[in-house]
């Protein structure tokens, strides 16, 4: 699949196995850009498994700009019980630096919305770091709304090992 946006240079494509070299780069580029590096533990083979193995996770798409990658993002469905209806969370949005403010960002998330429309989904959903203002502040621009009312929780590690352990 190859998606172009009217009158653009940028093109949109679905990742093949082949990508997955390059899925991983933009991974750590944006595990440095978090300041998460030191959690990344993400690997071409994990990532291989998980994304095109079986029973694939989640869906990558990666930008294209004249033909250069410069960006991705990576999404999965989840379902939403009161809405009754599936919805796309947005896993990673990532632009390399140096292509950032071209509205390449935009045209990502303007595509996975479409997708979220087109595939009957209620919503498209995605975290952000709290510091992380000037992403905050693009994703408001575009009508996204903080969700104040909710508070994200994790268990990871040897607390879902213990938690595992009850059953």
């Amino acid at each position: 699949m190859e998606i172009a946006p009217k009158n653009r240079e940028f093109t949109l494509k679905a990742a093949v196995e082949a990508d997955v070299p390059l899925i991983l780069s933009f991974i750590k580029g944006l595990a440095d850009y978090e300041r998460l590096a030191h959690e990344m533990v993400a690997s071409e083979d994990l990532l291989r498994q998980h994304l095109f193995g079986e029973r694939p996770m989640a869906e990558v798409i990666i930008g294209y700009l004249a033909g250069e990658p410069v960006g991705f993002a990576l999404f999965f469905h989840t379902f939403s019980t009161f809405l009754g209806r599936p919805g796309l969370y947005l896993e990673d949005l990532f632009i390399k630096p140096e292509f950032r403010g071209r509205g390449l960002g935009r045209l990502m998330l303007a595509f996975l919305a479409q997708q979220a429309q087109a595939r009957n989904c209620g919503r498209l959903e995605w975290s952000v770091l709290d510091w992380n203002e000037p992403a905050i502040n693009f994703y408001q621009a575009l009508g996204a709304e903080p969700l104040a009312d909710w508070t994200m929780h994790r268990v990871a590690g040897a607390a879902l090992a213990r938690l595992a352990e009850e059953f």
